[in-house]
């Protein structure tokens, strides 16, 4: 876990959204917060990859997922997270 998944995480779950990548990155810098489309494009990736976020439709749209809120809440453990290939 980076930095900058907790960024993403919480994006997403203050703001209740769905996003794909592009909006996702023009938003967060349009918020203030840093980061480059690459990055957030190789984070969706591996927190989709751990299960914090989920692709909600063939079109690339990502939103938090239920172990994702865990995860803010403190709920949730980074040791505990497994890739769910």
């Amino acid at each position: 876990m980076s930095l900058k998944d907790g960024l993403i995480l919480e994006f997403l779950a203050e703001h209740d959204l769905e996003l794909p990548a592009k909006p996702l990155y023009r938003n967060l810098n349009r918020h203030g917060h840093e980061i480059g489309y690459s990055t957030v494009r190789q984070r969706l990736g591996i927190l989709e990859e751990h299960g914090l976020i989920e692709k909600v439709d063939e079109g690339g749209y990502y939103a938090i997922s239920s172990s994702g809120a865990d995860y803010l809440a403190g709920d949730l453990d980074v040791s505990e997270l497994e890739s769910q290939d």
